[in-house]
């Protein structure tokens, strides 16, 4: 890339060409019809030309198998440049090789292998601390944490696919496409899934409410059509190569991924004020407590998110994204670990929610029923206790203590 200046040239400051034109023919620069290239200052030798003609009845020419070591960092182009007029329907036909010291991934995929075996075994650490947790504690188990379960479990597969994508990719210079395929489903589902979850949490699931309810229905709708948005655009990123698509091509399928991605965190965000409210107005301050730690590592995710910008490293794109989204489910574990109080912030029920307090000495005094005229139940009540001193003497230091 540092050579580009080093090819084509313009006439009087006007449109640079690559090709010598009648104009620069006259002023000596170079013979008309013949590609304009000159030896790079900085890089000694470069750029690496090589020519090739048509005998006088020939239609069809090779160029010799040439290889080319590359001895310095950095992106180096390949252009097929013909500039005979009479070569106007000229068809190129071939392949070209590139391979690192390394291997066959290029230089922004060749961190990914790496990354993705370091995703690995950090997954695996964190499986095996969860399942720990899930057989000492299973008597506890909440339906929310099968959920957890489901995606830690599709996380191990997945970032175990991507490792073998990329692995057997830098091997063999070719990507295998079934290994990829079943990457990027894994990868889509956990994502769907792990979408879905933190959608239920923030609606109260298993903690103010025992289902979604009517809401079941449009949670399943949105999740499945981002499962579809989002693999064809995997797909195409991944098994095609969406930098050969147009602009407007790269847009219709990106755009409905970030609309359902907004969607979702617009709908997330308006739950959770919801159930703050609910849990705050009960005075669940457990639960309570809870979930304002879940927001403050939701709102944290979406302003970094919002904020993330990268420049030079591409392969940092898509590690950062892996990051954030596991970062996310160890604050979700973290939360809702199994626990032998796991069920102290389950549903109990709306008579028993009122008295889902912190560890607290506060006495909660629910309202009492409305009197009725027949009054013989407390006289036969404070009979019975009469016959027992130390009973009325409890009963009658609790009531100087209500």
């Amino acid at each position: 890339v540092e050579d580009r200046e080093a090819i084509g040239g313009s006439a009087f400051g006007g449109q640079r060409a690559v090709c010598c034109t009648a104009d620069l023919a006259k002023l000596g620069v170079c013979p008309e019809g013949e590609m304009i290239h000159r030896p790079s200052t900085k890089n000694p030798g470069w750029p690496k030309v090589f020519g090739i003609s048509f005998s006088e009845d020939d239609e069809v020419t090779t160029l010799p198998l040439k290889s080319i070591q590359i001895t310095k960092t950095g992106m180096y182009n390949l252009y097929f440049i013909h500039c005979d007029l009479n070569l106007k329907d000229l068809i190129v036909e071939g392949k070209t090789v590139w391979k690192n010291p390394t291997g066959y991934l290029s230089g922004r995929m060749a961190p990914l292998m790496n990354f993705y075996g370091f995703m690995s075994l950090i997954f695996v650490i964190l499986g095996i601390f969860w399942f720990m947790q899930y057989a000492r504690f299973w008597r506890e188990f909440l339906p929310l944490q099968n959920f957890i379960t489901l995606v830690i479990t599709l996380g191990m597969l997945e970032m175990a696919l991507w490792y073998f994508d990329y692995a057997e990719f830098n091997g063999s210079g070719t990507r295998p496409i079934g290994i990829t395929m079943w990457a990027v489903t894994f990868d889509t589902i956990k994502r769907t899934i792990a979408r879905i979850i933190i959608l239920m949490v923030s609606m109260g699931y298993g903690v103010v409410r025992p289902t979604l309810g009517g809401l079941t229905s449009k949670v399943t709708m949105l999740g499945a059509t981002f499962f579809l948005a989002s693999e064809i655009l995997e797909l195409v990123e991944n098994v095609g190569a969406v930098s050969d698509l147009s602009g407007k091509a790269r847009l219709f399928l990106v755009l409905p991924v970030a609309i359902l991605d907004a969607f979702f965190i617009l709908w997330i965000f308006t739950s959770l004020s919801s159930t703050l409210n609910k849990l705050q107005t009960k005075r669940m301050v457990a639960k309570l407590d809870i979930y304002r730690k879940f927001t403050n590592a939701l709102a944290v995710a979406v302003i970094v998110s919002v904020g993330w910008i990268c420049y030079e490293n591409a392969w940092i794109i898509p590690a950062f994204w892996q990051i954030l989204s596991f970062s996310l489910l160890c604050v979700i574990c973290v939360l809702w670990a199994p626990s032998q109080n796991s069920t102290r912030y389950a549903y109990s029920g709306e008579a028993n929610e009122d008295f889902d307090k912190d560890d607290t000495n506060l006495t909660l005094i629910k309202p009492s029923p409305t009197p009725s005229k027949d009054f013989r139940t407390v006289p036969e009540t404070r009979t019975a206790q009469g016959s027992n001193g130390a009973s009325s003497n409890g009963d009658l230091e609790e009531d100087k203590t209500e």
